[in-house]
C-alpha cells in the first residue's frame, strides 16, 4: 500500500503551523527529515525559554508584593490586640 507524505498528513490535521509543515516538506524532499525536525524542536525550545523568562520576570515582583501583604497582615494581626489592650488601660 502507498501512504502519503508526512507534510500532507500534517496539513490535513490543522494542528501544525505553516512553518513546521514547510520545514517537514523540505526535510522530506531533501532526505534530511531528522535534521529539519531537530531545527523545529530547537526553534520551539528557544521560543518556550523566552516565554518562560518573560513570565518569570512578570511573576517575580507580583510574588514579592503578595508575600509583603501576607507578612504585613500577620504583623498587624499580632500587634493589633496589644495596641487595643494598651489603649484600654
Amino acid at each position: 500500500s502507498i501512504g502519503q507524505q508526512l507534510n500532507f498528513a500534517m496539513r490535513q490535521t490543522n494542528l501544525f503551523e505553516h512553518m513546521v509543515i514547510q520545514m517537514v516538506a523540505i526535510g522530506e524532499d531533501s532526505g534530511s527529515l531528522g535534521d529539519m525536525l531537530a531545527k523545529v524542536a530547537d526553534f520551539y525550545e528557544e521560543e518556550l525559554d523566552a516565554t518562560i523568562s518573560a513570565l518569570t520576570t512578570l511573576i517575580e515582583p507580583l510574588l514579592m508584593v503578595f508575600l509583603a501583604v501576607i507578612v504585613g497582615s500577620l504583623i498587624v494581626a499580632m500587634y493589633l490586640p496589644i495596641f487595643k489592650l494598651a489603649l484600654t488601660v
